[in-house]
């Protein structure tokens, strides 16, 4: 009963009130239905395939059935949706034009499925697509294209699949799309172009891959990235100019766990509004003249090999200043440990 109130829930907050056109007569066997048969529940009911529902459903959840495949047209009656759940469901493949017929559809969910398969034209018709999340599957590689319809998508999941490569167009529509979650895959190449029809992107999650150069072209039409996450992947070194394009705008930085060695003395060129960075658990011994502490209000260094040298001065002045200072403990050898505070600081420099 509790997931049955959590839909409809959701339901009320898409502002999802008595249906304008008459309800059908019964609700699909052995599924539960709610507001007039407008949310039909059928979570964990042994399902093999889609059932039929009306055109006035508007939220549709199969959550845990063996569906196994999504045909095409699997959904075209349905024309009224506008919240479709399909976790868990054992789905491997995505045929083309699987959601035709659903142009209102908002949210799509298909997490923690078996897809390794979205064939062109799979998503036709989702033009008010919102939200879609496609975490936790098999996919290897995206057609090119594939997301065009998506002309509305502002948030797309991609976490944990097997994607090997970003190429030019795989984004090619999906010109409003603002959150980018693309972590735990196995992308060791970006392609020059392979995201450019996504220049207005503000997070971007590539953390957990195997890029092993830091992919400076294609990411140079980027204009408003806030947050970047490039954690845990292979990168030695991070070039000049690395953020340049979208500096008026990055606040949070994480390259932390890279084995990093290095950072290029115009790294940070054009960064003018970071707030938060980590670079814990590397191998950094300096950091570049061109990092500005000035706006800066956490920083996680710890775990790197640093030379408590001249070039770090910029950062010792910053820590000892009044409105910074961490109230850290030294250790037997002098050094100072963790330090969260209001201006957190955390690492290993000698006083």
């Amino acid at each position: 009963m509790q997931g049955v109130a959590s839909f409809l829930a959701v339901a009320w907050v898409l502002g999802l009130g008595p249906a304008a056109w008459a309800a059908p007569s019964q609700c699909p066997s052995p599924c539960h239905c709610h507001g007039d048969l407008q949310h039909v529940i059928c979570d964990s009911v042994g399902l093999r395939k889609v059932p039929k529902v009306s055109e006035a459903t508007r939220l549709l959840n199969l959550q845990r059935n063996s569906l196994g495949s999504l045909p095409t047209g699997s959904f075209s009656e349905m024309k009224g949706l506008i919240s479709l759940h399909l976790q868990h469901c054992q789905i491997r493949e995505i045929a083309g034009q699987a959601f035709k017929g659903l142009k209102k559809l908002v949210y799509l969910y298909l997490s923690d499925n078996e897809i390794s398969a979205i064939k062109p034209g799979a998503f036709e018709d989702l033009t008010e697509l919102t939200y879609l999340y496609l975490d936790s599957n098999r996919i290897s590689d995206l057609p090119r294209g594939v997301f065009a319809p998506m002309i509305n998508l502002f948030i797309l999941q991609l976490n944990d699949n097997r994607i090997r490569e970003l190429k030019p167009g795989t984004f090619a529509g999906a010109k409003d799309l603002r959150w980018l979650h693309m972590s735990g895959n196995e992308m060791s190449s970006m392609l020059p172009g392979s995201l450019d029809d996504v220049e207005n992107l503000a997070i971007l999650h590539l953390d957990r891959n195997r890029l092993a150069v830091y992919p400076s072209t294609a990411m140079s039409k980027l204009r408003v990235v806030e947050e970047l996450t490039l954690s845990r992947n292979p990168m030695k070194t991070i070039p000049d100019n690395a953020f340049q394009s979208f500096g008026r705008y990055v606040e949070k930085l994480h390259l932390d766990n890279m084995g990093l060695e290095k950072f290029s003395e115009g790294a940070f060129t054009g960064v003018t509004a970071l707030k938060s960075l980590h670079i814990e658990n590397n191998k950094l011994k300096a950091l570049p003249r061109s990092l500005e502490f000035t706006t800066i209000q956490n920083l996680t260094l710890s775990g790197n090999p640093w030379s408590c040298n001249c070039q770090l001065s910029p950062l010792r002045k910053w820590m000892d200043s009044s409105r910074h200072r961490p109230d850290a403990d030294e250790d037997e050898e002098g050094q100072k440990g963790s330090a969260p505070l209001n201006r957190r600081v955390s690492g290993s420099l000698s006083r």
